[in-house]
């Protein structure tokens, strides 16, 4: 709001510089939209486009994509030929564009310069990883004479072997200059960006702090609801059963078979639901994922590989079922007031390890039973594998860290086939074991939806100490994408 209780317009931001320096891989990463054309063809953009990014319908801010300077020398020339006096600099760039627009001759600079005398504040982009050079100071001089704020983002396309050069040299021409990676920047890093944005004119501080609430706000959203969509997918895969009735005489062996395969199916289904309402939350919808088929699911499922990657290992698995078992034998004893001199925990212990061992074996078993009238009933499922919750919330936290951190900027396919232990710091023992109760509770029909909820909380935790600032540093190089 203004001081006369309108509202005020929310602040612009005019993309600018060089062709392929990453103008708009900035635009896509702070505009959270990849639908931000990235290309490494010069001339791509060709026109003025402008990417509001919004939170629950209101506008915080808005990015200008623009055109690269094409002909600044000779712009430059046009301009100092016509008026030299500082204070009618803005006037000239604005003569400059209404002689030339709609003309051949500087097609590029007008585009870019009319979002800049319209108001936007001018954010101008240079690549790190190319050196210095002087061709770059007719564009800088000519963002000056426009008299509006402005600030300088080195974004590293490359190695960031020449930040300190450019710093040296764009500190002459703005007042503000940060080193930004549009493909790296983590959350926290973005939003930095923003309140340094609200800096360069006093009527954007209070619009832009507000933006940068907004935005940590809705993360917390996005967090929350992924946690509740893995913890609901959790649910169902550890509940999920199929059945089929066979008449008397039919093939067993191949029913059994099939419906193994059926329920193995449905399990890829309700892993594949869950990821694309995590991307969907993060607003990527346009992502490609490639990875291995899902290891739970293969004939080598507990192989020892499988265990390492993501699941618990021998000793974890007979650890946790001794928790587990433990757990149940404690409540034995509970209900018979201490007489059985603590030997149901003993025992429960015993047994819960003794079936985390031997139960890690195989995915599901297909039970036959007998039906009226001859036949047979054939159920597949709920798996009472022990390490089968671990290995998909793994993999769940392993796609949720790619996809959070992934910013808008990043191009092609999200790759989960490597080593989630790069990528991800192990659980404390507090959360293994939080969800290892809940695991075994989510077996059980009763109380369903409330050890959901509590198993949401526990995953939207995990997720939080994932994403601390400065843990980034952690985890493996995302890939390269194109840049213009």
């Amino acid at each position: 709001m203004d001081g006369r209780g309108g509202r005020v317009n929310p602040p612009v931001f005019a993309v600018v510089g060089h062709p392929n320096k990453g103008k708009s891989s900035i635009v896509a990463t702070l505009a959270a939209d990849d639908s931000v054309r990235i290309s490494p063809e010069p001339g791509t953009t060709a026109a003025c486009r402008r990417y509001p990014m919004t939170v629950d319908g209101e506008e915080l801010y808005a990015l200008v994509d623009t055109p690269g300077f094409q002909r600044a020398r000779r712009a430059l020339q046009w301009m100092k030929q016509h008026e030299t006096r500082a204070d009618l600099h803005p006037a000239v760039v604005r003569q400059f564009v209404e002689a030339h627009r709609g003309r051949d001759r500087f097609p590029d600079e007008c585009e870019l310069l009319s979002p800049i005398l319209d108001g936007a504040g001018i954010l101008y982009v240079v690549d790190g990883s190319v050196p210095y050079g002087e061709e770059y100071e007719p564009e800088m001089e000519i963002l000056r004479w426009t008299g509006q704020p402005s600030l300088a983002l080195i974004n590293p396309i490359g190695a960031a072997d020449h930040i300190e050069s450019w710093r040296a040299a764009l500190g002459q021409f703005f007042k503000v200059v940060r080193v930004f990676n549009a493909v790296m920047a983590e959350f926290s890093k973005r939003t930095e960006l923003l309140r340094a944005f609200g800096q360069l004119r006093e009527e954007w501080r209070e619009p832009l702090q507000r933006a940068v609430l907004s935005l940590e706000a809705d993360r917390l959203r996005q967090r929350r609801l992924a946690a509740r969509a893995v913890a609901d997918g959790l649910a169902a895969m550890l509940a999920h059963r199929v059945e089929r009735d066979l008449p008397e005489g039919a093939n067993l062996l191949a029913a059994k078979s099939a419906l193994e395969g059926r329920y193995r199916d449905d399990l890829r289904r309700l892993e594949q639901r869950c990821r694309d309402e995590v991307e969907r939350l993060y607003s990527h919808r346009r992502l490609e994922r490639r990875e291995d088929a899902l290891p739970l699911l293969d004939a080598d499922l507990f192989a020892e590989r499988t265990w390492v990657l993501f699941g618990l290992s021998r000793r974890d698995l007979v650890t946790t079922g001794a928790v587990g078992g433990a757990a149940t034998g404690a409540f034995v004893d509970a209900h018979l007031g201490g007489t059985s001199l603590l030997a149901g925990t003993l025992v429960g212990a015993g047994v819960g390890a003794a079936l985390g061992w031997w139960g890690a074996d195989r995915l599901v078993s297909v039970k036959v039973m007998n039906i009226a009238l001859g036949g047979k009933r054939l159920i597949a499922g709920p798996s009472r594998n022990v390490n089968f919750p671990h290995v998909v919330f793994n993999r769940a936290r392993y796609h949720h860290e790619v996809v959070a951190r992934r910013t808008h900027a990043m191009r092609g396919e999200v790759a989960l086939t490597g080593n989630p232990e790069q990528v991800l710091p192990p659980l404390s023992p507090a959360h293994r074991g939080e969800l290892a109760r809940l695991f075994g509770r989510l077996r059980k029909p009763r109380d369903q939806l409330r050890h959901t909820e509590q198993l949401a909380l526990t995953i939207e935790a995990v997720f939080a100490e994932d994403e601390r600032p400065g843990a980034a540093e952690r985890r493996i190089p995302h890939p390269r994408p194109n840049v213009l």
